[in-house]
């Protein structure tokens, strides 16, 4: 009995020490933890930071609202002006203009716009030649548009979005001090049911965390045109779209990575200045989207580049290690390991929904992330990797202009 008693003494005694592998796997789950901790504290706060710095009056705003050009780019998208046109053209702002650049077969676009020309004289509108090949129509409508454009300010947007507010103009406009040249807004999707749509809405807030938290820690690297301002000068300057005019898509995000500084970008949440996306008719419309972005990243200059592909292997590598350590500690029965693996993956996971829905607060985003957040966080790298699988087995072709 009293032998029986000491075996089973020392076996729990035996479960509840660390051999030199597990102490080596529960090393690498504790690095690659720390990392992880290091970008959801230290960059993906930055949005939260931002707004307390702006309520504590920590942040200089301009005191002036300088007339401004809102351009959109309108491919056969007839019924989507018809739905978030009328809310850009009722913002409270003093002075502005809103040019709109068609291109395609009309389909009723061109029309509806003369009528709505009647009751705003400050909408314009004009379109590209059929004749315009070996160039993106995109690219060459917002040139078109900048060059119509009566102001120094250029606000982009998209013909499928529109603001939160009538005071999405005058926040952005706040931003546009001495010295700045580019202001980055927050777009988000029309919230949905669906697990696919909350998927959508997680990866376009966690790039927000990634891009707009890069800018706000003075490492600016790209902007999403969907809400977007820049000065015209900046735009001369750099002679616009020149270096990829080939390239169907790169209009919006490889402009800001070859032109914003730490010094001209400044960075606009307040969720009055969010622009909604419209839902996407069909969820191909978004993969194509994301694939689009993907095929132009490669262009991007500077670390940063570098620096969230080190995020995404550090977390796929965390994944790794602790489910390893705490499978092959529960096959021999060797709880402290399998415990403290366990441990790593619940306080990344704590410390993940309170940043995540944190940032999701800050911009007005009704959506909130609990148990979906670990599966999301594996899905994105995945898909990814998906989108750049898409970009290596297509025709090059597909992506520049014929």
């Amino acid at each position: 009995m009293y032998l029986c008693a000491d075996n089973n003494s020392l076996h729990n005694m035996v479960t509840l020490t660390l051999d030199n592998s597990e102490t080596i796997l529960l090393a690498a789950t504790g690095f690659f933890f720390l990392i992880q901790t290091c970008f959801y504290t230290c960059l993906y706060l930055r949005i939260p930071r931002h707004k307390k710095d702006v309520e504590q009056g920590k942040i200089t705003f301009a005191n002036h609202c300088p007339p401004v050009s809102v351009i959109l780019y309108a491919h056969e998208s007839f019924e989507q002006i018809q739905i978030c046109l009328p809310a850009i053209l009722q913002q409270d702002y003093p002075q502005f203009e809103v040019i709109v650049i068609t291109d395609g077969a009309d389909d009723g676009t061109s029309d509806y716009l003369t009528q709505l020309q009647a009751n705003h004289p400050h909408l314009y509108h004009s379109f590209i030649p059929d004749s315009s090949r070996y160039i993106s129509h995109k690219k060459l409508a917002l040139t078109l548009g900048i060059k119509a454009a009566r102001y120094d300010w250029m606000v982009m947007t998209e013909t499928g979005c529109y603001p939160a507010s009538d005071q999405w103009l005058r926040l952005l406009a706040r931003n546009l001090t001495p010295g700045t040249e580019i202001v980055l807004g927050y777009n988000d999707y029309e919230q949905n049911k669906g697990l696919i749509h909350k998927y959508m809405s997680y990866e376009n807030l966690f790039q927000a965390m990634r891009y707009l938290g890069s800018a706000l820690a003075g490492h600016p690297y790209m902007g999403i045109g969907k809400n977007l301002v820049y000065s015209k000068k900046l735009f001369y300057k750099n002679k616009g779209f020149s270096q990829y005019l080939n390239l169907l898509r790169g209009d919006d995000d490889l402009f800001i990575n070859q032109t914003a500084t730490t010094k001209n970008t400044q960075v606009e949440t307040d969720p009055r200045a969010v622009m909604h996306r419209l839902l996407y008719a069909q969820t191909k419309e978004w993969k194509e989207e994301k694939i689009g972005y993907t095929s132009t990243a490669r262009f991007h200059k500077g670390l940063q580049r570098y620096i969230i592909g080190f995020e995404t292997t550090s977390r796929l590598l965390f994944h790794a290690c602790w489910i390893y350590t705490a499978t092959i500690a529960i096959i021999l029965h060797h709880w402290l390991t399998g415990g403290i693996s366990i441990a790593f993956f619940l306080i990344r996971w704590m410390l993940q929904m309170y940043v995540t829905n944190k940032n999701a607060r800050t911009v007005g985003d009704s959506q909130r992330y609990y148990l979906t957040l670990p599966f999301f966080d594996m899905l994105q790298p995945m898909q990814s990797l998906r989108w750049k699988l898409h970009c290596l087995f297509r025709r090059k072709s597909e992506f520049m202009r014929k």
